[in-house]
């Protein structure tokens, strides 16, 4: 009979959208055997700015047994169906990156391959016309996809938008209920085994000691157990995302309660724009080299749709992952395990991939290093494969108009990423890769979207009939379908709406 080796404590150091997360998903795998601590500071903030998702947050709060209709009443939460880029390959161009599909599959060839060759025989029919969520979006409706996979509403997908303050506090509402237990205060000190270098304990600055089997770090950028106490190191990715600050601020709502996200480039760097049911999120995200904090600021207080709710805030952050998100006894969940900039609404979902993560290869107490090493190297493929998408935003440009642009347009790539741009340019070609979170659609729009025109139609095409009228029956039939749709304000007043 083998001797007991199971967790039977994690103490959780910080709060936020990744500490909450990760004791509420603890908490309804690990019902009973576990004692859960969370330690936090209200003195230390939060950066509380991911505030849109994609659809991944769908399963992570199914997978907890939350009702949608509450978790959006308590977060002041709204609908999103994809992001529209605006000034992205060229001033004055906007393209839409759906959540679902491009029409209905229905040949060998893909259905974007058929949009190409209706094109190039000059038909004006664009990509987004073939996009049921841009159908919607574009019209500020919403309802849920339909379960009937013949009927085209049943090819799109949503996610949400929200308060990530809120949100935080609603799991630790549903953590809490669960005995996860919390203690307000700073960690002053990190205490170590001599012979493994595990960390034993953390010491609060009223001299409290928490020590347990597993540590979990979620006190964002400074990683205080994975990087300032065991010292794993940094991958940094500025070369190729070479935004490394981000100006935040509320502002009141506009009347064009978009189910949306849009993001903006600017000369500098990019802006977001999020509507939530009280009010819409805003951000430019920059280049420090390329502009100053003052001047950033102003860039987006000029464009905000109205009057602006509270202080400016900046965020200063570097691009890139830890070289282990586990080492030891010590998970990173969130901003303390790397930090991939906002463009592509990923930050949340880095959390949960950890978490999912954290479940799949739950460790005894002796963690075996087979299991750690399997665990950094799922983490490190689809980190890399959602900095690669994010590149190619910035890669696949046209603007010339300023210094970051250019630079840009002209930077080398890494070869992964290349791969994937040569194939497409070829023949339209998709290329997946192992832990990919992005899909078919999601390439095909920005590529698409930003001019990387395939030089030659599929040759599989040359063996297929023609399909322009049905992909303009498709297309008829989505905006068909979008116009019975409630528009997203109403839907949400009649299921959602926050007190």
């Amino acid at each position: 009979m083998t001797s007991d080796r199971r967790i039977r404590s994690i103490v959780i150091v910080g709060g936020g959208s990744a500490g909450w997360m990760t004791a509420a998903a603890l908490a309804n795998a690990l019902p009973q055997g576990c004692a859960i601590t969370l330690i936090e500071s209200e003195a230390i903030g939060t950066v509380g700015v991911g505030e849109a998702t994609i659809p991944t947050i769908r399963l992570f709060n199914r997978t907890l047994g939350i009702d949608e209709a509450e978790f959006l009443r308590a977060t002041q939460g709204s609908f999103k169906l994809g992001i529209q880029f605006v000034d992205w390959a060229r001033v004055g161009h906007r393209y839409f990156h759906p959540f679902g599909t491009f029409g209905r599959p229905f040949d060998i060839a893909a259905v974007h391959q058929h949009w190409l060759a209706l094109r190039a025989r000059g038909g004006t029919l664009s990509l987004d016309d073939l996009s049921m969520a841009w159908a919607a979006a574009k019209a500020n409706r919403f309802d849920r996809p339909s379960s009937d996979p013949r009927n085209v509403r049943s090819t799109f997908d949503y996610a949400y938008h929200f308060d990530a303050g809120l949100y935080a506090a609603f799991l630790r509402r549903y953590a809490e209920a669960r005995e996860v237990v919390r203690h307000e205060g700073r960690v002053q000190s990190v205490q170590r085994t001599g012979e493994s270098g595990f960390v034993e304990s953390v010491t609060m600055d009223d001299g409290r000691v928490h020590a347990a089997d597993l540590f979990i770090d979620c006190s964002g950028f400074r990683g205080l157990l994975i990087e300032e106490t065991l010292a794993v190191g940094y991958e940094e990715w500025s070369h190729w995302l070479p935004c490394d600050r981000a100006v935040a601020v509320p502002c009141a709502s506009s009347p064009d309660f978009t189910p949306y996200t849009r993001s903006t480039a600017c000369a500098a760097g990019w802006q977001w724009r999020i509507p939530l049911q009280h009010r819409t999120g805003n951000g430019y995200v920059y280049a420090s080299a390329r502009i100053s904090d003052d001047e950033a600021t102003a860039t987006l207080l000029a464009n905000l749709d109205g009057e602006a709710l509270a202080e400016p805030r900046t965020l200063r952050f570097v691009t890139g992952r830890r070289r282990r998100s586990w080492d030891r006894n010590v998970i990173a969940v969130g901003l303390s395990s790397g930090f991939m900039e906002p463009l592509e609404s990923t930050s949340l979902h880095l959390i949960q991939a950890n978490i999912a993560k954290l479940l799949a290869f739950f460790p005894d107490r002796d963690f075996d290093p087979v299991v750690t090493d399997e665990f950094n190297r799922v983490a490190a493929n689809e980190t890399e494969r959602i900095r690669d998408f994010l590149i190619l935003h910035y890669k696949l440009t046209e603007r010339d108009d300023s210094p970051l642009w250019r630079q840009c347009a002209a930077m080398p790539i890494p070869d992964t990423l290349q791969f994937k741009i040569d194939h497409f340019r070829r023949f339209g070609r998709l290329i997946a890769r192992e832990m990919d979170l992005f899909g078919p659609a999601s390439w095909t729009a920005v590529h698409i979207g930003q001019f990387n025109w395939p030089e030659r139609l599929d040759p599989i095409l040359d063996y297929r009939a023609a399909s322009d009228d049905w992909l303009q029956k498709v297309s008829a039939a989505m905006t068909a379908e979008a116009a019975r749709m409630p528009l997203h304000r109403d839907f949400i007043a009649a299921n959602c709406r926050a007190s």
